[in-house]
């Protein structure tokens, strides 16, 4: 004998609580285009190897070309896309919504 449980009834929303004042939520920017996507990586990829490959360089100057780039990218990868990456693309975001902001603007 098999058991069916009840029927249940969706959930009301609670009606106690006055409704909360809604804000107007400010502009999203669009998602960078391919070609901004790549620029930002760039200007992040392009310093972290170039410093690291500078100061590595007299350590690593013996060794294979591919143990080189393996313990370079080591190095460079995660600090890249944990910490600069993400830093880079907020401070894109925060640029691409201010001129949004500004290009709602009524002109007087």
């Amino acid at each position: 004998m098999t058991a069916t449980p009840p029927e249940h009834d969706p959930p009301v929303p609670n009606t106690d609580s006055a409704p909360s004042e809604v804000r107007a939520d400010p502009p999203v920017p669009p998602r960078p285009s391919i070609h901004v996507t790549a620029l930002i990586v760039w200007l992040t990829i392009f310093p972290l190897v170039a410093i690291f490959s500078t100061l590595l360089g007299p350590v690593i100057m013996d060794w294979h070309p591919v143990l080189r780039a393996l313990v370079l990218t080591l190095i460079v990868v995660p600090i890249a896309a944990y910490w600069l990456m993400p830093q880079m693309f907020r401070w894109y975001a925060a640029w691409a919504q201010r001129r949004a902001r500004r290009a709602q603007k009524p002109v007087p």
